[in-house]
């Protein structure tokens, strides 16, 4: 018998995968505490360098809502769909006056748990992905219970993926919601 359930392994393994990205692109990753929760962030991720031969800042924050399911992904026009459920958890990722920046980070996981993390002398290998995307200027929503938001296909969260996200911020770029 396990310790933690099901949904309880898979959002452990999401903090597992954002703190391995972090660290392979030269960052830091702080676990947020139960206020920032309220906030709807579960981490805050930290760069400082010169991103850019021309960035503006050098020192920045990301903060980061964490999801993971073992739901498939569903893709169309170069857009992965998830529901984000908590209507107040979509409204405090699209806010527009908010600093540092906010981004939603979902990670697909395999539906069979044997699958999700496998060990050898060689590797540890977690399977499947996680994807990024800005809710920042996303419409409002009369849903109730959650809003389906859009990850872009090409939005893979991973360890150059998020060199390129603080490269923008460096510039002082807005990451904004496609929807």
């Amino acid at each position: 018998m396990s310790l933690l359930p099901p949904i309880e392994t898979e959002s452990e393994l999401s903090y597992a995968y954002l703190h391995a990205v972090a660290a392979a692109a030269g960052m830091s990753c702080e676990v947020s505490g139960r206020h920032a929760d309220k906030m709807g962030i579960d981490a805050m991720i930290r760069g400082t360098e010169q991103f850019a031969p021309d960035s503006v800042l050098t020192d920045l924050a990301l903060d980061v809502q964490l999801k993971a399911t073992i739901d498939e992904q569903t893709i169309k026009d170069g857009r992965i769909s998830y529901f984000l459920k908590g209507v107040d958890r979509y409204n405090k990722l699209r806010k527009e006056t908010v600093v540092p920046p906010r981004i939603l980070v979902v990670l697909f996981l395999p539906r069979d748990p044997e699958e999700w993390l496998k060990w050898s002398e060689d590797e540890l290998a977690m399977r499947k992905c996680a994807w990024w995307v800005s809710l920042r200027g996303a419409a409002a929503t009369d849903n109730e219970s959650g809003q389906t938001v859009y990850l872009p296909e090409n939005q893979h969260f991973h360890s150059s993926g998020l060199r390129d996200i603080m490269t923008r911020l460096s510039l002082e770029e807005e990451l904004n919601y496609a929807g």
